[in-house]
């Protein structure tokens, strides 16, 4: 697998020297600047790469290309977005750029309540806390028919922490839901994301569904004939929240988008975390079923409490049997090889990473310090050369 490792950018507190170092040798980045749904100039992407390359890495894959909440909805100006959709995939592809991960998460991207959970080692942790989530839900949105979503013993939890908190905690909370994501190209205040929220619910879990498939029956093809594949990352988390319709979450989600869109070019970034955080998924038997599609894999682990809630773990611990994935996904390269194809191989990087060491009081893009993913990196490493060595008939 190529080794790979996101960067946001030249704003990024990790430099290109820092991934180097790291040994990664391809970089997932995306044209941060430019990605509020419109068609991306040749010059910047252009642009993009040279920096990349000087640095003596490759940029091996983009992440993202946003996908606009008008085509999510396929709402106002949803043709025109599309139209850019295709001319950024081609002025990615023909930069050489061919890997594109992309997501279909109604308003939110990936949502934790805490950004900074201790966890035993003495680290800090990305977490997702229903109760913090349904406190923020019931007592300070205020979501017509929150009600319904929440147990009533979460409810009565919620309720309990929404009147401990102080003013300056509830805008934290917020902060952390709906106003603050790497790279994302704006953020909502209370207002705008209730909107959005009520945008959502005129258009139901099925009409989501279907403008997914209809937006990758338009863009597949451009993919396909760029030389060119798309790989869609899953709702993280990969349940509803705030009410949301969900596209991606679970096996049949997947299973369903590559039946309708039978294109190879169109598959999936295969992100244990993120489908991981439904407990009902087996992520072993994903990645053997869904090998030929996944264009893609995003490698990290959670634990899942008792009630749903779950934190990010180490990279090899967790509710994922991340050997298992690793082999899959090798196997999956050796038969890609053994037909010549110029995908064999699959570029990984290390999803997220805990807070450690001296990264712990610098600014850095939560989940994304340089420490922890370096940690998940080495770690990673050493399953993969385990598994080669394996299959060589090295080792017993």
């Amino acid at each position: 697998m190529e080794e790979t490792w996101r960067w946001f950018g030249p704003d990024d507190p990790v430099t290109l020297e820092h991934v180097r170092q790291a040994g990664a040798t391809g970089v997932v980045t995306a044209l941060h600047h430019l990605n509020q749904g419109r068609a991306w100039p040749e010059e910047e992407v252009a642009k993009r790469k040279v920096e990349i390359e000087a640095a003596g890495l490759a940029w091996s894959v983009v992440e993202s290309i946003a996908v606009s909440e008008d085509i999510k909805t396929r709402t106002g100006a949803f043709r025109e977005r599309i139209e850019d959709y295709k001319r950024s995939i081609r002025a990615v592809a023909r930069a050489g750029v061919r890997t594109v991960c992309y997501n279909f998460m109604a308003v939110t991207d990936w949502t934790r309540t805490d950004l900074a959970w201790r966890v035993p080692s003495g680290g800090y942790a990305l977490r997702f806390d229903w109760t913090d989530l349904a406190a923020y839900d019931l007592f300070v949105l205020r979501r017509p028919g929150a009600e319904a979503d929440h147990p009533p013993e979460r409810r009565a939890a919620a309720e309990a922490r929404f009147r401990a908190m102080s003013e300056g905690d509830v805008a934290a909370l917020e902060g952390v839901l709906i106003g603050w994501l790497p790279a994302r190209e704006f953020t909502w205040d209370r207002a705008s994301f209730q909107r959005m929220l009520d945008v959502y619910e005129d258009t139901g879990a099925e009409g989501v569904r279907a403008n997914l498939v209809e937006f990758v029956r338009e863009v597949a093809p451009v993919a396909a004939e760029e030389g060119a594949r798309i790989g869609i990352h899953p709702d993280d988390p990969a349940f509803p929240i705030f009410g949301l319709p969900r596209a991606m979450s679970t096996a049949a989600d997947a299973r369903a988008l590559l039946e309708a869109v039978p294109e190879p070019a169109n598959g999936l970034t295969l992100c244990t975390g993120s489908f991981g955080s439904n407990g009902a998924n087996d992520l072993v038997a994903m990645a053997e079923e869904f090998a030929p599609r996944v264009h893609f894999a995003h490698l990290r682990n959670v634990t899942i409490e008792a009630d749903g809630s779950f934190h990010e773990a180490d990279h090899l611990d967790g509710r994922v049997d991340m050997v298992a994935v690793v082999a899959a996904l090798m196997r999956e390269e050796e038969r890609r090889a053994a037909e010549g194809r110029e995908d064999a191989t699959i570029p990984m990087r290390p999803d997220h990473g805990h807070l450690l060491v001296d990264d712990i009081g610098k600014t850095v893009n939560p989940g994304y310090s340089c420490i922890g993913r370096l940690k998940g990196l080495a770690e990673l490493r050493g399953v993969m050369r385990t598994v080669r060595a394996f299959r060589a008939g090295r080792v017993a």
